[in-house]
């Protein structure tokens, strides 16, 4: 089975996601290229806000983009 690279901006939204939703600070952003620092922030507001909201653990799952839910046919 061939491995899929992943787009450097969705798995950058993914790292910013994870750390706004645990409560890390945006400095936290490692990389100095203009759009995956982007990426990076977008991610990581969504991930703030979603914490804001309550949506961290088992009810937050269905807007965590790091989980990959696939619907089997019947």
């Amino acid at each position: 089975m061939k491995k899929h690279k992943r787009d450097p901006s969705q798995q950058a939204f993914s790292r910013g996601y994870k750390a706004g939703i645990s409560g890390r600070s945006r400095d936290l952003c490692t990389t100095q290229l203009i759009n995956l620092r982007a990426a990076w922030l977008n991610g990581w507001r969504e991930g703030r806000s979603d914490q804001w909201e309550g949506m961290t653990g088992v009810s937050g799952i269905h807007k965590n983009p790091t989980v990959h839910t696939t619907m089997a046919s019947a």
